[in-house]
């Protein structure tokens, strides 16, 4: 009777939640109700059955403990300052001058201008860590340009999704924050582990435009002489103001956090003055600007506060019906052993990928994977990296995946939403090509947090 009653509040919590996630409902809300209905029936049932341990209610008593302990989290504060930083080379036209500029240097190529969206993405990932900033950037800056000069609506579109996404795996991570928060480890190591993935996805994607750019002219053709021509001192100037300040405050977020002088967060700070120095640098740091940047950042970070209020809401509840032990029990005995619980876990955060956010994903689901990961002696820096990569796919993957929701939404009238599908199809599979490998040989991941961990093993 107890394996009956547990085996239904499992199935029923998960189901329930995404039954109100399917009808539009919020996150944090859908969590937190689905908590409170089951919680409330677990209640119930203790008392009509005192002689059986079905639901420990008084874990309802941590409740306050958690919530306090999240608004203490000083690795969670590296949120905000992230998003910052994103919203404000984006609202300051930086990224858009970043973007033109690179589009200028590389126009002469084929494929020039799709190959200055995957560097400019690989840099603004560097920088920001935020998809939506950077596919919304792009999307408005590049593809317009790239259509007009006679680019495959596919290949456009697909190139501008994929590469919004590399601020998921490419430090600093949002991503890579949550990640290491769920997975109690150091987000400098994750950050760090993630830098030579995060290349390799990068220089996949470059690779690939070159390739289809040199077997397909016609899908990709070089930018006009008179387009890319403007002088080679004008261009040098103009590749000292708009590329270097970025490069540079790169170079100090990252820098930082890699040799040691500052934590994620801190490094968060510096980078959001850094981010106003150079809006201002520009003339473009007007008060109007600094509160959407401002506003942007509240609406985002206070999405993902509530979602981990819920998250934890149901993680007691779910704790509470014994699910943990049953869900450890289960994938601790999966055929293959760490191969098999690899795969299980690998296959469910893609799919997932297909209908939630990463969010939902590593609130709800990481915290199942983690205690068996840690029994099976799997290095987390390693998975932590392998779950990023896995869960940047899940920003590409049809549905729902939300760059592709992102760059819908600035398209073109003539650009379909099957354009877009059909476009990120070969950067899906490329994706998936770098995670296997990354699986396949963990040292491309161990290399770097081998070389600094006495560095950043306490960041």
């Amino acid at each position: 009777m107890i394996l009956t009653y547990e085996s239904l509040g499992i199935i029923g919590m998960f189901v329930g939640a995404l039954l109100l996630l399917s009808f539009g409902y919020s996150v944090a809300f859908s969590l937190g109700g689905v908590s409170i209905i089951f919680g409330l029936i677990g209640i119930v049932l203790q008392e009509l059955n005192p002689d059986q341990a079905i639901f420990d209610w008084g874990l309802a008593s941590l409740m306050p403990d958690r919530i306090f302990g999240i608004m203490n989290n000083i690795t969670l504060l590296a949120i905000p300052y992230f998003i910052f930083m994103g919203a404000m080379l984006e609202k300051t036209g930086i990224a858009e001058r970043l973007l033109e500029t690179m589009g200028i240097l590389l126009g002469r190529l084929r494929g020039g201008l799709a190959l200055a969206v995957v560097i400019v993405g690989a840099l603004l990932a560097a920088t920001t860590g935020v998809v939506a900033a950077t596919v919304v950037a792009m999307g408005l800056i590049s593809l317009p340009i790239m259509l007009r000069y006679g680019y495959n609506k596919e290949l456009a579109t697909g190139v501008i999704a994929a590469s919004g996404t590399l601020g998921q795996i490419i430090p600093p991570s949002v991503v890579l924050v949550v990640l290491g928060d769920q997975l109690g480890i150091s987000v400098g190591d994750l950050f760090i582990g993630s830098l030579i993935p995060g290349l390799m996805m990068s220089g996949a994607f470059a690779l690939h435009v070159l390739v289809v750019s040199y077997l397909r002219p016609d899908v990709a053709p070089a930018l006009p002489a008179e387009v890319r021509n403007i002088g080679s001192k004008a261009l040098t100037n103009r590749v000292v103001k708009v590329m270097l300040p970025p490069l540079l405050l790169m170079i100090l977020v990252l820098g930082s956090i890699f040799f040691g002088i500052a934590t994620p967060t801190e490094a968060g700070a510096v980078g959001c003055v850094g981010a106003i120095a150079l809006a201002a640098f520009s003339g473009q740091l007007r008060k109007q600007t600094l509160q959407e940047v401002c506003d942007a950042t509240l609406r985002i970070t206070t999405m993902v506060i509530f979602i981990l209020v819920g998250s934890t809401a149901f993680s007691l509840v779910f704790r509470g019906l014994n699910g943990d032990q049953v869900m450890s029990d289960f994938l601790s005995n999966l055929p293959g052993g760490e191969a098999g619980f690899l795969a299980l876990s690998m296959l469910v955060v893609l799919l997932l990928g297909f209908f939630i956010d990463f969010f939902e994903i590593a609130f709800i689901v990481i915290p199942l994977f983690v205690p068996v990961a840690q029994k099976l002696g799997i290095d987390l820096i390693w998975y932590g990296v392998i779950l990023g990569a896995n869960l940047q796919t899940s920003f590409l993957t049809p549905p729902f995946g939300f760059a592709l929701f992102y760059l819908r939404g600035v398209a073109p009238p003539e650009v379909t939403t099957r354009d877009i599908y059909r476009g990120v199809i070969p950067f899906i599979l490329l994706q998936l090509l770098v995670l296997m490998l990354i699986i396949i040989f963990p040292g491309i991941v161990s290399f770097l947090p081998s070389l600094t961990r006495p560095a950043i093993g306490s960041l």
